[in-house]
């Protein structure tokens, strides 16, 4: 380095790195001598100096390094693959040369980052590393904020994914005065509600329908309101229409300083569950006062025949007797069909060709009831009418049944008229002209009330639960001639 006129002057260049913690480590790859002393001196206040001169002393950890013109000569690709480790961060190399050195490289610019002339006052020297060095630590704290940003970033989208392939529907509202747009949706929600990225922006309130029980969503409104979780059962339709029962969760999700920017919500389909729910009140009902009752009208007859009464009475008992037995055997085996029918949670076959079945059952209800007339109307044309609703046939038959059995006329009438409705949905319509079902058993489905009157109309409770499993609309009606319309509405395949 030379102790030449303005070499030594220590003119002091503003501390661009003071303040830091550990001293940077600056390596001096240079021949021993008066000039590496100098530069150690020089740079040795502010930094923790190193020496070296074997090449291997490169693949080291440091700030920057400084060369003279005789060591540079020697490890210029070794300069190429440090810079090459170092990478993406900045790693200086600096290079001292003097005018008369013949050593000096003519082009060194392309692996050092400043070529430093000899002689040179130290606090320019000084100034110069500084500034290498400072760039180095700005690149090293874009590096670290670059690597938590991508770990942040890795551990959203591990949580984003992780919301998607979650089983339950899950989404993401802004917080609002009378709206909460949607912000995210996951895959479950999609597949559950047919609805998918296109409703981004909207409030979720697109899944209520007519028959959403209004308290229930006021209940959800105010809770949005007064920022607080809330949990309800709630009657949703799908994109297609088709009714299900949602299990909802919202809760609010709160920034560090309390405020409210998101509200998540959870979706779980419970239609499975409310149906075996109302079977066991239905249930419940029967056994608790169908079958009591008519116990104790057999235990009544049965101890008026102990007593011995004349030939008449006996007659008249054992007729009462035999008439409330047959009535519990048709509870049993009411009980039994729905039991068997709801159970499944697969249909048997992937879909059934809904004419064939329905002229097989035609056929069957002909020679069961031959004083019967069944009417049959299809859609027109050759168009197969596949269905995968659980239980439909079984619902269809026992419609068609008890239109025969419940009609004492001597040649009762039953007209099945199938259509195709929106696309994807089948509606079916089967009406008698018998005497109709008495208003109050009617009552029962549409007030959501579980009393039942009489056990021989369960078969009427079997086709509206089979109906709302598959998410369709079911209704009871009376005929223009005083008998029975009975409508199912039914996606093709729910």
């Amino acid at each position: 380095m030379g102790t030449g006129p303005g070499e030594v002057a220590d003119e002091s260049a503003p501390d661009a790195i003071a303040g830091s913690g550990e001293a940077d480590r600056v390596l001096l790859f240079m021949r021993a001598g008066r000039d590496r002393e100098l530069v150690a001196e020089t740079l040795g206040e502010r930094y923790r100096i190193e020496t070296a001169t074997d090449p291997a002393a490169l693949d080291s950890e440091f700030d920057c390094c400084v060369l003279d013109a005789a060591a540079f000569r020697g490890v210029t690709e070794a300069l190429d693959r440090r810079r090459e480790r170092a990478e993406p961060v900045f790693l200086p190399f600096v290079l001292l040369v003097r005018d008369a050195d013949t050593e000096a490289p003519r082009d060194p610019w392309e692996r050092v980052d400043d070529v430093v002339e000899l002689p040179v006052q130290r606090g320019a020297l000084r100034s110069r590393v500084a500034n290498l060095v400072e760039r180095r630590r700005t690149a090293l704290r874009l590096a670290d904020r670059e690597r938590r940003l991508e770990a942040v970033v890795r551990e959203l989208r591990e949580k984003e994914r992780a919301m998607d392939e979650a089983p339950v529907g899950i989404t993401l509202a802004e917080p609002g005065t009378e709206n909460n747009p949607l912000t995210y949706l996951n895959e479950e929600f999609e597949r559950l509600t047919g609805y998918g990225p296109e409703m981004l922006g909207k409030d979720c309130r697109f899944l209520q329908g007519a028959e959403t029980n209004t308290e229930t969503t006021a209940a959800i409104r105010e809770a949005i309101d007064d920022e607080r979780p809330v949990s309800v059962d709630v009657l949703n339709y799908r994109a297609n229409d088709q009714k299900f029962w949602n299990r909802l969760t919202v809760a609010p999700i709160r920034g560090e300083d309390g405020s409210v920017i998101r509200y998540v919500g959870f979706q779980t389909n419970i239609t499975e569950r409310k149906i075996r729910e109302r079977r066991l009140e239905v249930m419940g009902r029967v056994l608790n006062h169908n079958l009591r009752n008519k116990m104790n009208l057999i235990e009544g007859y049965t101890d008026l025949l102990r007593r011995d009464p004349g030939e008449e009475q006996r007659r008249k008992s054992l007729d009462v007797i035999a008439e409330t037995t047959d009535d519990l055997m048709g509870i049993a085996e009411a009980v039994r069909k729905i039991d068997h029918t709801l159970s499944k949670t697969e249909p048997d076959e992937a879909a059934v060709e809904l004419r064939d079945r329905l002229s097989e059952l035609l056929s069957r209800m002909t020679d069961r009831y031959p004083d019967a007339t069944f009417e049959l109307s299809l859609p027109e044309g050759d168009d197969l009418l596949d269905v995968s609703v659980l239980g439909l046939q079984t619902a269809i038959e026992e419609a068609v049944e008890n239109a025969v059995k419940h009609n004492p006329a001597p040649n009762p009438t039953v007209w099945i008229r199938v259509e195709r409705a929106d696309e994807g949905w089948i509606d079916i319509e089967i009406e008698d002209d018998g005497p109709g079902i008495p208003e109050h058993e009617t009552h029962v489905l549409e007030r959501g009330e579980t009393s039942l009157k009489h056990a021989d109309r369960l078969g009427i409770w079997l086709m509206y639960w089979v109906v709302s499993k598959a998410g369709g609309e079911f209704s009871v009606e009376s005929s223009e001639t005083g008998g029975t319309v009975l409508r199912m509405a039914v996606p093709a395949h729910p």
